[in-house]
């Protein structure tokens, strides 16, 4: 039998499940809500590709890349993205160079919104990868496309988490010329499970709300659930919110108002009860509390993510509408940036230390929260949002405290 990645280390990369030509390995979603490979004894001849191909059985070294930029695309491409709007770029020139981009984008062909892997063509196509999606995407058989494509000699950019770059590269066995990997600053990846789990607290929520704002009663039909037609987990232009400070906002038609259009939940993302499962480590994979692919491990080409400390390192460029690190890792990753490079308005060089300082995410993984098991033993009887009202409430001294706080700052403004 092969010797796959142990339980807590594995990724659901894929790499295995993909590479085994007599389907001795599945995908199956564990108790938590993640994929992880299951092998079949009775299928399974022992030839090893499956442990070859396994990044986590064999980890590369750290890197420091070659170059690294505070970056940012003008107006109109940055604010419908969820940092400074280099990615776009980047799949734009693939396009239009008669390439293929990969990237997640969310699914509502079973109902409600499902991360999953797509590939574009045309630029209308890549408009459905913008935005941060928190939730570790379903890859299904797309590193089969990749190669397929690669071998055909397309042009193929392929984003994604560091351990789902490093699953490609290692799937693939080989380098390819035409093949660009962009990663993504990657804090940890939360469960579909808990995802579904929370979507279904939402529309009863909007339908509760509804009903009561019409009948002033409580119950309600099937007929009056809401359908999600949108997600957007950085929300940056609307009710006030911000790059630094951005909302969570569910998009879904409401049957009491003629299936229109509506905003069915607007949250400022720390006030979010999913958000603060996903950045309260109460929710993420028990990989990415140990992650293999921090330090640019992955062999990505180019490396994404935002200048979250941008205010306090480089003030000068700062407006609060998102900026995005770019860590330029190969040569073929500096080559590729210099094609859009006259596009940015801003694009300054700062340092790797910076860069660091200001993600910590590139090199260190977050601890697992003590309560972590409890959460996953409470969330589907209670709900997320009380199971993490419960389990995240701040200590009696400290709610107390930030009270008094209150009561001082609205007695100090009723006299001056």
């Amino acid at each position: 039998m092969p010797t796959l990645a142990l339980y807590n280390s594995c990724t659901g990369c894929t790499a295995c499940y993909l590479s085994c030509s007599k389907h001795a390995i599945t995908m199956i979603t564990d108790d938590e809500g993640f994929l992880h490979p299951v092998v079949d004894k009775s299928l399974c001849v022992e030839c090893g590709l499956c442990e070859k191909v396994c990044p986590v059985l064999h980890p590369s070294d750290a890197r420091r890349p070659i170059m690294v930029y505070a970056a940012r695309a003008k107006d109109e491409v940055r604010l419908c993205a969820s940092s400074g709007g280099i990615f776009p770029l980047l799949a734009e020139t693939v396009i239009k160079n008669g390439g293929v981009v990969w990237g997640v984008a969310w699914d509502f062909s079973t109902g409600d919104p499902v991360a999953k892997y797509r590939s574009a063509h045309t630029l209308d196509e890549i408009l459905s990868f913008r935005g941060s999606k928190y939730v570790q995407a379903e890859l299904g058989d797309c590193f089969l496309c990749v190669k397929q494509q690669l071998i055909d000699g397309k042009y193929v950019l392929f984003s994604g988490t560091p351990c789902q770059i490093a699953g490609l590269k290692f799937y693939l066995r080989k380098e390819y010329d035409n093949l660009l990997t962009v990663e993504v600053i990657c804090h940890g990846v939360p469960s579909p499970g808990v995802w579904s789990e929370y979507l279904q607290e939402v529309k009863n929520n909007s339908s509760r709300s509804e009903v009561v704002g019409k009948n002033t009663v409580l119950s309600f039909s099937l007929k009056s659930v809401p359908v999600i037609t949108g997600i957007n987990f950085r929300e940056k232009q609307s009710d006030g919110y911000s790059w630094k400070k951005f909302g969570f906002v569910v998009h879904g038609k409401l049957p009491a108002k003629g299936n229109q259009n509506s905003v069915l939940l607007s949250m400022v993302n720390y006030k979010n009860p999913f958000m603060r499962a996903f950045l309260g480590e109460l929710c993420n994979r028990l990989s990415c509390h140990e992650c293999n692919f921090r330090e640019l491990r992955s062999g990505a080409d180019i490396t994404l993510g935002d200048f979250w400390r941008i205010a306090e390192l480089t003030p000068e460029i700062d407006d609060d509408k998102g900026t995005s690190l770019v860590l330029l890792n190969t040569n073929k990753g500096s080559l590729f940036f210099e094609r859009i490079k006259s596009f940015l308005p801003v694009c300054k060089q700062i340092t790797y230390e910076m860069a660091v300082k200001s993600t910590a995410a590139l090199v260190v993984s977050p601890a697992v929260h003590f309560k972590r098991k409890l959460f996953f033993d409470l969330y589907h009887s209670k709900g997320v949002d009380r199971t993490v009202k419960k389990l995240l409430r701040p200590p009696f001294a400290k709610r107390v405290w930030s009270t008094l706080l209150g009561i001082q700052y609205k007695i100090k403004h009723l006299f001056y």
